[in-house]
C-alpha cells in the first residue's frame, strides 16, 4: 500500500507573507519577527549547515579511505536533519507544550546524541587547549554548524522565556550542539587533518 504523503505543495508562493506576518502550524497569524518564528527559523538555519556538514563530508578527499566512518556519520547526520524539521515543527506549535503534539523531540532523541558523542570522544585525543574552528573540511563545517546551533539554542531560551516550551527542545540543542563539536574533531582525526590550536602567546 503506497503512503499518503504528509505534506501537498502545488504552489511555491502565496503572497500570504507580504505584509511581513506568516501563520503558524496552530493557524496563528504573527508577525515574521515574533521570536517564535525567529526560533523555529534558527532551526531552520542550522538544519541547512547541517547540510554543509554533509556536503563537505562527501566530498572531503581524505574521506575515501574511511568508508565505513563516513557512511556512519552521513546517516547520523542525515537523522538528525530530520530531528530538527520535527523540532521546528514543534516549535511551531504554541500548544507543544503540553506534549500533545505528533512531531517533537523526546528523551530518546537526547540520549542518542549522548551515546553517540561518548563513543566518539573515546577515540579522541583530550583537549589540551582550546580549538578554532578549522580541521579540514568536514571539521570546519562542522564548527559551523555547532556555532548556528548555539545561536538557534539561545533563541530557544528567549522564546521560553516568553512563551511556554517543553524542556526537551532546548536540551536537544545543547546535546546536538556538544555533538557537533565532538564529531568536528573526530572527523579532524580520522581524515588526519591537523586542529588548529588556539595560540595565546602569540595574539
Amino acid at each position: 500500500m503506497l503512503r499518503q504523503p504528509m505534506v501537498y505543495i502545488s504552489k511555491v508562493y502565496t503572497r500570504f507573507g507580504d505584509e511581513g506576518e506568516t501563520m503558524l502550524a496552530s493557524g496563528d497569524t504573527v508577525l515574521k519577527s515574533s521570536v517564535r518564528v525567529c526560533a523555529y527559523g534558527e532551526v531552520d538555519e542550522l538544519n541547512a549547515t547541517v547540510g554543509l556538514v554533509r556536503l563537505e563530508l562527501s566530498r572531503d578527499p581524505q574521506a575515501a579511505s574511511h568508508q565505513a566512518f563516513r557512511t556512519k556519520l552521513d546517516g547520523e547526520l542525515a537523522r538528525i536533519q530530520a530531528e530538527l524539521f520535527n523540532l521546528g515543527a514543534e516549535l511551531s506549535t504554541p500548544t507543544a507544550a503540553d506534549g500533545n503534539v505528533r512531531l517533537k523531540i523526546d528523551a530518546r532523541h537526547i540520549e542518542t546524541l549522548e551515546q553517540s558523542i561518548d563513543k566518539y570522544n573515546e577515540e579522541l585525543e583530550p583537549l589540551r587547549s582550546f580549538i578554532l574552528p578549522g580541521g579540514g573540511p568536514t571539521g570546519a563545517a562542522a564548527h559551523l554548524a555547532r556555532t548556528v546551533c548555539r545561536r538557534a539554542e539561545r533563541q530557544v531560551v528567549e522564546l521560553g522565556a516568553a512563551e511556554a516550551i517543553r524542556g526537551e527542545a532546548l536540551r536537544y540543542l545543547n546535546r546536538l550542539s556538544d555533538w557537533l563539536f565532538v564529531i568536528a574533531r573526530a572527523a579532524s582525526a580520522k581524515f588526519e587533518y591537523d586542529e588548529v590550536l588556539w595560540d595565546q602567546e602569540n595574539t
